[in-house]
Protein backbone atom coordinates (compact mmCIF):
# COMPACT_ATOMS: atom_id res chain seq x y z
CA UNK A 1 0.00 0.00 0.00
CA UNK A 2 1.61 3.56 -0.97
CA UNK A 3 1.55 6.43 0.74
CA UNK A 4 -1.15 7.87 -1.85
CA UNK A 5 -3.78 4.89 -0.76
CA UNK A 6 -3.85 5.14 3.19
CA UNK A 7 -3.18 9.22 2.90
CA UNK A 8 -7.14 9.79 3.36
CA UNK A 9 -7.07 7.83 6.74
CA UNK A 10 -4.44 9.84 8.70
CA UNK A 11 -4.19 13.45 9.69
CA UNK A 12 -3.12 15.73 7.82
CA UNK A 13 -0.08 16.54 9.66
CA UNK A 14 0.88 12.84 9.52
CA UNK A 15 -0.17 12.35 5.78
CA UNK A 16 1.88 15.77 4.59
CA UNK A 17 4.75 15.73 6.99
CA UNK A 18 6.88 18.39 5.13
CA UNK A 19 4.53 21.64 5.62
CA UNK A 20 3.07 20.59 9.80
CA UNK A 21 0.90 23.08 10.85
CA UNK A 22 3.10 23.85 13.94
CA UNK A 23 5.89 24.82 11.85
CA UNK A 24 4.19 27.51 9.95
CA UNK A 25 2.85 25.61 7.15
CA UNK A 26 -1.04 24.67 5.67
CA UNK A 27 -2.11 21.22 4.48
CA UNK A 28 -4.92 20.28 3.23
CA UNK A 29 -7.59 18.49 4.94
CA UNK A 30 -7.97 14.43 4.73
CA UNK A 31 -10.80 12.54 4.79
CA UNK A 32 -10.39 11.98 8.20
CA UNK A 33 -10.08 15.36 9.45
CA UNK A 34 -13.37 16.17 7.49
CA UNK A 35 -14.77 13.04 9.64
CA UNK A 36 -13.01 14.25 13.11
CA UNK A 37 -14.39 17.99 12.56
CA UNK A 38 -17.97 16.99 11.67
CA UNK A 39 -17.86 14.98 14.95
CA UNK A 40 -16.91 17.52 17.08
CA UNK A 41 -18.89 20.34 15.84
CA UNK A 42 -21.85 18.05 16.48
CA UNK A 43 -20.48 17.16 20.28
CA UNK A 44 -19.87 20.78 20.56
CA UNK A 45 -23.96 21.41 19.14
CA UNK A 46 -25.01 18.61 21.48
CA UNK A 47 -23.15 19.79 24.62
CA UNK A 48 -24.78 23.09 23.49
CA UNK A 49 -28.27 22.70 23.10
CA UNK A 50 -28.35 19.93 26.52
CA UNK A 51 -26.95 23.16 28.19
CA UNK A 52 -29.80 25.80 26.30
CA UNK A 53 -32.36 23.36 27.15
CA UNK A 54 -31.05 23.50 31.04
CA UNK A 55 -30.96 27.41 30.76
CA UNK A 56 -34.60 27.66 29.19
CA UNK A 57 -36.06 25.25 32.07
CA UNK A 58 -34.59 27.62 34.69
CA UNK A 59 -37.75 29.91 35.19
CA UNK A 60 -35.74 33.26 36.23
CA UNK A 61 -34.47 33.06 33.16
CA UNK A 62 -35.33 35.94 30.89
CA UNK A 63 -36.57 34.84 27.15
CA UNK A 64 -33.73 37.22 25.96
CA UNK A 65 -31.09 35.68 27.64
CA UNK A 66 -32.16 32.28 26.14
CA UNK A 67 -32.01 33.37 22.94
CA UNK A 68 -28.51 35.43 22.98
CA UNK A 69 -27.26 32.17 24.78
CA UNK A 70 -28.23 30.10 22.13
CA UNK A 71 -27.01 32.74 19.27
CA UNK A 72 -23.70 32.60 21.01
CA UNK A 73 -23.58 28.86 21.22
CA UNK A 74 -24.28 28.35 17.64
CA UNK A 75 -21.33 31.26 16.84
CA UNK A 76 -19.16 29.18 18.88
CA UNK A 77 -19.51 25.87 17.30
CA UNK A 78 -19.36 27.35 14.25
CA UNK A 79 -15.77 29.22 15.31
CA UNK A 80 -14.73 25.41 15.38
CA UNK A 81 -14.81 24.76 11.57
CA UNK A 82 -11.58 27.49 11.67
CA UNK A 83 -9.90 26.45 14.66
CA UNK A 84 -7.15 24.15 12.56
CA UNK A 85 -5.86 27.26 10.82
CA UNK A 86 -6.31 29.72 14.26
CA UNK A 87 -5.91 27.01 16.74
CA UNK A 88 -4.74 29.50 19.31
CA UNK A 89 -6.99 32.85 18.59
CA UNK A 90 -9.80 30.21 18.53
CA UNK A 91 -9.39 28.57 22.17
CA UNK A 92 -8.91 31.81 23.70
CA UNK A 93 -11.92 33.68 22.22
CA UNK A 94 -13.92 30.58 23.30
CA UNK A 95 -12.32 30.27 27.09
CA UNK A 96 -13.30 34.14 27.53
CA UNK A 97 -16.82 33.33 25.90
CA UNK A 98 -17.57 30.39 27.76
CA UNK A 99 -16.73 32.15 30.51
CA UNK A 100 -20.20 34.02 30.50
CA UNK A 101 -22.09 31.44 28.27
CA UNK A 102 -22.65 28.15 29.47
CA UNK A 103 -23.59 27.40 25.96
CA UNK A 104 -20.07 27.94 24.49
CA UNK A 105 -18.50 25.61 27.08
CA UNK A 106 -18.63 22.36 24.38
CA UNK A 107 -17.40 24.12 21.59
CA UNK A 108 -14.54 25.75 24.28
CA UNK A 109 -13.19 21.91 25.39
CA UNK A 110 -13.22 21.15 21.76
CA UNK A 111 -11.03 24.06 20.80
CA UNK A 112 -9.03 23.54 24.30
CA UNK A 113 -8.29 20.07 23.17
CA UNK A 114 -7.65 20.98 19.56
CA UNK A 115 -4.86 23.59 20.73
CA UNK A 116 -3.09 20.68 22.82
CA UNK A 117 -2.91 18.36 19.75
CA UNK A 118 -1.41 21.25 17.35
CA UNK A 119 0.49 23.17 19.73
CA UNK A 120 3.54 22.98 22.04
CA UNK A 121 2.99 22.89 25.42
CA UNK A 122 3.99 26.97 26.48
CA UNK A 123 1.16 27.77 24.46
CA UNK A 124 -1.05 25.31 25.68
CA UNK A 125 0.12 26.07 29.02
CA UNK A 126 -0.85 29.67 29.03
CA UNK A 127 -4.15 28.71 27.66
CA UNK A 128 -5.03 26.20 29.80
CA UNK A 129 -4.10 28.70 32.80
CA UNK A 130 -6.36 31.16 31.24
CA UNK A 131 -8.97 28.56 31.44
CA UNK A 132 -8.58 27.77 35.05
CA UNK A 133 -8.52 31.42 36.05
CA UNK A 134 -11.44 32.50 34.23
CA UNK A 135 -13.55 28.99 35.32
CA UNK A 136 -14.70 30.12 38.31
CA UNK A 137 -16.43 33.29 36.15
CA UNK A 138 -19.23 31.24 35.24
CA UNK A 139 -20.19 29.49 37.91
CA UNK A 140 -20.40 32.97 40.03
CA UNK A 141 -22.39 35.06 37.28
CA UNK A 142 -24.86 32.45 36.32
CA UNK A 143 -24.93 29.52 39.20
CA UNK A 144 -26.33 25.99 38.14
CA UNK A 145 -29.13 25.71 40.87
CA UNK A 146 -28.32 21.67 41.67
CA UNK A 147 -24.53 21.92 42.71
CA UNK A 148 -22.41 24.37 44.99
CA UNK A 149 -19.78 27.12 43.23
CA UNK A 150 -17.16 25.18 45.10
CA UNK A 151 -18.46 21.94 43.10
CA UNK A 152 -18.93 23.77 39.31
CA UNK A 153 -15.08 25.38 39.95
CA UNK A 154 -13.76 22.26 40.75
CA UNK A 155 -15.56 19.86 37.98
CA UNK A 156 -14.90 22.97 35.23
CA UNK A 157 -11.23 22.72 36.20
CA UNK A 158 -10.96 19.06 35.89
CA UNK A 159 -12.64 19.35 32.45
CA UNK A 160 -10.35 21.78 31.11
CA UNK A 161 -7.22 19.85 32.88
CA UNK A 162 -8.47 16.59 31.32
CA UNK A 163 -8.95 17.15 28.13
CA UNK A 164 -5.56 19.36 27.66
CA UNK A 165 -3.87 16.41 28.85
CA UNK A 166 -5.63 13.88 26.42
CA UNK A 167 -4.59 16.42 23.64
CA UNK A 168 -1.25 16.36 24.77
CA UNK A 169 -1.22 12.62 24.70
CA UNK A 170 -2.36 12.53 21.30
CA UNK A 171 0.44 15.20 19.98
CA UNK A 172 2.89 13.39 21.82
CA UNK A 173 1.96 9.78 20.14
CA UNK A 174 2.17 11.78 16.71
CA UNK A 175 5.49 13.36 17.76
CA UNK A 176 6.59 9.77 17.93
CA UNK A 177 5.26 8.53 14.63
CA UNK A 178 6.70 11.40 12.65
CA UNK A 179 10.20 11.28 14.07
CA UNK A 180 10.31 7.92 13.44
CA UNK A 181 8.90 8.26 10.17
CA UNK A 182 11.96 10.85 9.84
CA UNK A 183 14.23 8.29 11.29
CA UNK A 184 13.38 5.89 8.83
CA UNK A 185 13.91 8.46 5.20
CA UNK A 186 16.96 9.26 6.72
CA UNK A 187 18.20 6.03 7.34
CA UNK A 188 17.19 4.98 3.50
CA UNK A 189 19.28 8.34 2.67
CA UNK A 190 22.15 7.10 4.25
CA UNK A 191 21.61 3.61 2.73
CA UNK A 192 21.27 5.22 -0.66
CA UNK A 193 24.51 7.47 -0.27
CA UNK A 194 26.62 4.39 1.40
CA UNK A 195 25.46 2.78 -2.23
CA UNK A 196 26.64 5.54 -4.08
CA UNK A 197 29.56 5.31 -2.48
CA UNK A 198 30.41 1.83 -3.10
CA UNK A 199 29.22 2.26 -6.38
CA UNK A 200 32.06 5.12 -6.88
CA UNK A 201 34.71 3.04 -4.82
CA UNK A 202 33.52 0.51 -7.09
CA UNK A 203 34.26 2.37 -10.30
CA UNK A 204 37.92 3.98 -8.88
CA UNK A 205 38.65 0.15 -8.28
CA UNK A 206 37.99 -0.38 -11.57
CA UNK A 207 39.29 2.66 -13.23
CA UNK A 208 42.64 1.40 -11.04
CA UNK A 209 42.70 -1.90 -12.50
CA UNK A 210 42.03 -1.24 -16.27
CA UNK A 211 45.30 1.56 -15.69
CA UNK A 212 47.44 -1.17 -13.99
CA UNK A 213 46.24 -3.49 -16.49
CA UNK A 214 46.35 -1.99 -19.90
CA UNK A 215 48.82 0.76 -18.99
CA UNK A 216 51.72 -2.15 -19.12
CA UNK A 217 50.87 -3.30 -22.46
CA UNK A 218 49.92 -0.30 -24.41
CA UNK A 219 53.06 1.39 -23.58
CA UNK A 220 54.84 -1.50 -25.20
CA UNK A 221 52.94 -0.94 -28.54
CA UNK A 222 54.01 3.06 -28.26
CA UNK A 223 57.59 2.15 -27.57
CA UNK A 224 57.92 -0.39 -30.19
CA UNK A 225 56.00 1.35 -32.42
CA UNK A 226 57.89 4.60 -31.64
CA UNK A 227 61.25 2.61 -31.85
CA UNK A 228 60.10 1.27 -35.62
CA UNK A 229 59.09 4.80 -36.55
CA UNK A 230 62.43 6.82 -35.27
CA UNK A 231 64.67 3.87 -37.03
CA UNK A 232 62.83 2.92 -40.29
CA UNK A 233 66.49 1.00 -41.44
CA UNK A 234 66.60 -0.96 -38.25
CA UNK A 235 67.59 -4.21 -39.53
CA UNK A 236 64.75 -6.66 -40.76
CA UNK A 237 65.33 -9.19 -37.63
CA UNK A 238 64.79 -6.60 -34.93
CA UNK A 239 61.74 -4.80 -36.83
CA UNK A 240 60.40 -8.37 -37.07
CA UNK A 241 61.22 -8.85 -33.34
CA UNK A 242 59.51 -5.79 -32.45
CA UNK A 243 56.32 -6.19 -35.05
CA UNK A 244 55.99 -9.27 -32.57
CA UNK A 245 56.43 -8.09 -29.35
CA UNK A 246 53.68 -5.31 -30.62
CA UNK A 247 51.41 -8.11 -31.92
CA UNK A 248 51.49 -9.87 -28.92
CA UNK A 249 51.03 -6.79 -26.63
CA UNK A 250 48.01 -6.11 -28.32
CA UNK A 251 46.55 -9.51 -27.59
CA UNK A 252 47.36 -10.09 -23.93
CA UNK A 253 45.90 -6.02 -23.69
CA UNK A 254 42.88 -7.05 -25.46
CA UNK A 255 42.78 -11.04 -23.10
CA UNK A 256 43.15 -8.12 -19.75
CA UNK A 257 40.51 -5.42 -21.54
CA UNK A 258 38.15 -8.60 -22.12
CA UNK A 259 38.53 -10.04 -18.34
CA UNK A 260 37.53 -6.71 -16.56
CA UNK A 261 34.95 -5.99 -19.26
CA UNK A 262 33.74 -9.59 -18.24
CA UNK A 263 33.83 -8.08 -14.32
CA UNK A 264 31.55 -5.13 -15.44
CA UNK A 265 29.05 -7.44 -17.19
CA UNK A 266 28.75 -9.98 -14.45
CA UNK A 267 28.53 -8.29 -11.16
CA UNK A 268 27.99 -11.09 -9.16
CA UNK A 269 31.24 -12.20 -10.23
CA UNK A 270 33.98 -12.75 -7.28
CA UNK A 271 37.69 -11.82 -7.97
CA UNK A 272 38.65 -15.07 -7.07
CA UNK A 273 36.59 -16.04 -10.54
CA UNK A 274 39.68 -14.68 -12.74
CA UNK A 275 43.59 -15.32 -11.93
CA UNK A 276 45.11 -12.11 -9.84
CA UNK A 277 48.68 -11.66 -9.90
CA UNK A 278 50.32 -12.32 -6.95
CA UNK A 279 53.87 -11.91 -5.27
CA UNK A 280 54.85 -15.45 -7.41
CA UNK A 281 54.22 -14.32 -10.73
CA UNK A 282 56.65 -11.58 -10.45
CA UNK A 283 59.10 -13.29 -12.06
CA UNK A 284 56.79 -13.62 -15.17
CA UNK A 285 56.42 -10.10 -15.27
CA UNK A 286 60.32 -9.56 -15.29
CA UNK A 287 60.47 -12.10 -17.81
CA UNK A 288 57.53 -10.36 -20.26
CA UNK A 289 59.75 -6.78 -19.84
CA UNK A 290 62.93 -8.49 -20.97
CA UNK A 291 61.42 -10.11 -24.06
CA UNK A 292 60.45 -6.73 -25.07
CA UNK A 293 63.70 -5.53 -25.00
CA UNK A 294 64.36 -4.10 -21.53
CA UNK A 295 67.27 -4.96 -19.25
CA UNK A 296 65.66 -5.90 -15.81
CA UNK A 297 67.68 -7.13 -12.92
CA UNK A 298 65.34 -8.62 -10.40
CA UNK A 299 66.80 -9.44 -6.74
CA UNK A 300 63.80 -11.51 -4.86
CA UNK A 301 65.25 -11.94 -1.31
CA UNK A 302 61.65 -13.35 -0.07
CA UNK A 303 62.56 -16.96 1.04
CA UNK A 304 58.37 -18.16 -0.05
CA UNK A 305 56.76 -15.56 -2.61
CA UNK A 306 53.92 -18.04 -2.57
CA UNK A 307 53.20 -17.55 1.26
CA UNK A 308 53.16 -13.21 0.60
CA UNK A 309 49.38 -12.67 1.49
CA UNK A 310 47.15 -12.22 -1.34
CA UNK A 311 46.47 -8.72 -1.24
CA UNK A 312 50.23 -7.75 -0.60
CA UNK A 313 51.67 -9.39 -3.22
CA UNK A 314 48.91 -8.03 -5.79
CA UNK A 315 49.57 -4.35 -4.49
CA UNK A 316 53.66 -5.35 -4.90
CA UNK A 317 52.67 -6.68 -8.42
CA UNK A 318 50.88 -3.31 -9.55
CA UNK A 319 53.46 -1.23 -8.18
CA UNK A 320 56.68 -3.60 -10.04
CA UNK A 321 54.56 -3.39 -13.24
CA UNK A 322 53.96 0.45 -13.36
CA UNK A 323 57.26 1.18 -12.54
CA UNK A 324 58.30 -0.99 -14.89
CA UNK A 325 56.06 0.63 -17.65
CA UNK A 326 57.23 4.15 -16.44
CA UNK A 327 60.80 3.33 -16.58
CA UNK A 328 60.38 2.06 -20.24
CA UNK A 329 59.04 5.66 -21.28
CA UNK A 330 60.75 7.70 -19.55
CA UNK A 331 64.42 5.99 -19.43
CA UNK A 332 64.40 3.48 -22.54
CA UNK A 333 67.35 1.35 -22.72
CA UNK A 334 68.48 1.90 -19.06
CA UNK A 335 68.59 -1.20 -16.94
CA UNK A 336 66.30 -1.48 -14.41
CA UNK A 337 66.83 -2.84 -10.62
CA UNK A 338 64.14 -4.59 -8.74
CA UNK A 339 64.22 -5.47 -5.54
CA UNK A 340 61.88 -7.50 -3.01
CA UNK A 341 62.64 -7.88 0.55
CA UNK A 342 60.92 -8.92 3.79
CA UNK A 343 59.07 -11.83 5.14
CA UNK A 344 56.09 -12.26 7.83
CA UNK A 345 56.40 -9.94 10.55
CA UNK A 346 58.60 -7.70 8.91
CA UNK A 347 56.95 -6.42 6.10
CA UNK A 348 57.50 -5.99 2.35
CA UNK A 349 59.67 -3.87 0.63
CA UNK A 350 60.25 -3.18 -3.29
CA UNK A 351 62.29 -0.88 -4.51
CA UNK A 352 62.64 -0.18 -8.25
CA UNK A 353 65.55 1.84 -9.34
CA UNK A 354 66.82 3.28 -12.97
CA UNK A 355 69.61 5.28 -13.75
CA UNK A 356 69.24 8.15 -16.50
CA UNK A 357 68.87 7.12 -20.21
CA UNK A 358 72.06 7.79 -21.92
CA UNK A 359 70.56 7.77 -25.45
CA UNK A 360 67.73 10.23 -27.07
CA UNK A 361 64.72 8.54 -27.69
CA UNK A 362 60.71 9.72 -28.19
CA UNK A 363 58.80 10.73 -25.92
CA UNK A 364 55.74 8.76 -25.10
CA UNK A 365 53.26 11.15 -23.57
CA UNK A 366 51.81 10.19 -19.88
CA UNK A 367 49.61 11.78 -17.65
CA UNK A 368 51.37 11.33 -13.76
CA UNK A 369 48.02 9.54 -12.24
CA UNK A 370 49.65 6.19 -12.22
CA UNK A 371 52.42 6.98 -9.57
CA UNK A 372 49.28 8.56 -7.59
CA UNK A 373 47.43 5.51 -8.26
CA UNK A 374 50.55 3.46 -6.97
CA UNK A 375 50.75 6.05 -3.78
CA UNK A 376 46.60 5.13 -3.13
CA UNK A 377 46.83 1.38 -3.43
CA UNK A 378 49.89 1.53 -1.33
CA UNK A 379 48.24 3.55 1.43
CA UNK A 380 44.65 1.74 1.24
CA UNK A 381 47.18 -1.50 1.60
CA UNK A 382 48.33 -0.32 4.99
CA UNK A 383 51.54 0.80 4.05
CA UNK A 384 53.36 4.06 2.03
CA UNK A 385 55.41 4.75 -1.33
CA UNK A 386 58.10 7.34 -1.97
CA UNK A 387 59.15 7.96 -5.24
CA UNK A 388 61.90 10.93 -7.04
CA UNK A 389 64.74 11.33 -8.88
CA UNK A 390 68.34 10.56 -7.39
CA UNK A 391 71.10 12.70 -7.36
CA UNK A 392 72.82 11.16 -10.31
CA UNK A 393 70.54 11.67 -12.65
CA UNK A 394 68.20 8.34 -11.82
CA UNK A 395 64.82 7.82 -10.70
CA UNK A 396 63.69 6.24 -7.54
CA UNK A 397 60.66 3.92 -6.22
CA UNK A 398 60.49 2.42 -3.10
CA UNK A 399 57.39 1.02 -1.27
CA UNK A 400 57.18 -0.42 2.49
CA UNK A 401 53.93 -2.64 2.71
CA UNK A 402 52.59 -4.63 6.17
CA UNK A 403 52.67 -8.74 6.21
CA UNK A 404 51.63 -9.67 9.39
CA UNK A 405 53.36 -12.45 11.31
Amino acid sequence: MTRTEYRWLLPSAMADPELPGDRGGRSRRTVRDWAVDLTAFLCAALIGMLTAATVDADRTTPDIVVLVDCVVGAAACCALWVRRRWPVGVAVALVLVSAVEPVAAGAALVALFSVAVHRPFRPVAAIGALAVITGPVQPYLRPEPDASFVESVIIGTLLFLLVLSLGMVVRSRRQVVLSLRERAHRAEAEAELRAEQAQRLAREAIAREMHDVLAHRLTLLSVHAGALEFRPDAPTAEVARAAGVIRDSAHEALQDLREIIGVLRSPGESDGDRPQPTLATLDSLVAESRLAGMKVTLDNRVADPAAAPAATGRTVYRIAQEALTNARKHAPGAEVTVTVTGGPGEGLTIEVRNPAPTEPFAQVPGSGQGLIGLTERATLAGGHLDHGPEPEGGFRLRAALPWPA
